[in-house]
């Protein structure tokens, strides 16, 4: 456990994954020096100061895939606390996950610097490799639903 004084941050971020029938549209990550060559969800960031966690989830699908979605067109996933999992972590994450069934527009690759693959993929079969937290959320996607309250790298997960 952390000293009561020692720094420590909460990052807040809201991811959104596209769905087309059974399938998800996931970009591949490049360039950015954090899991590159991994897929992840089509569009996801951080929750900006004085911006909601729905906001930032209308916002990074318009900025990272180009196209709209309305705060009536994301469904709630549920919430996830995270960590890395060691005894004196220095951040843990807090994630709003969504997804939505409808949009307007085509969703395209609007941060190419950032992204090398943008795919549509069947559930059942998801590409390698995914985020160990991000494959949690996409196989709750399916049955047994997540719960609306997750936890990442505990030891003892919720959800």
């Amino acid at each position: 456990m952390s000293a009561p004084n020692a720094p420590f941050a909460l990052v807040p971020a809201s991811y959104v994954y596209l769905r087309r029938g059974d399938e998800v549209l996931l970009q591949c990550r490049a360039n950015t020096g954090y899991m590159d060559g991994h897929w992840v969800a089509g569009a996801a960031g951080h929750v900006e100061p004085g911006e909601t966690a729905l906001e930032a989830a209308i916002r990074e699908v318009e900025e990272e895939l180009g196209v709209g979605v309305r705060p009536q067109d994301l469904t709630f996933v549920t919430v996830m606390q995270r960590t890395n999992g060691s005894d004196e972590p220095i951040e843990q994450r807090v994630d709003w996950f969504w997804t939505a069934r409808s949009w307007e527009g085509e969703p395209r690759i609007m941060e190419p610097a950032k992204c090398s693959g943008l795919e549509w993929f069947d559930l059942g079969q998801l590409p390698a490799p995914i985020p160990d937290y991000e494959h949690r959320i996409l196989r709750g996607l399916g049955s047994p639903p997540l719960g609306p309250v997750t936890s990442h790298g505990f030891g003892d997960e919720l959800g």
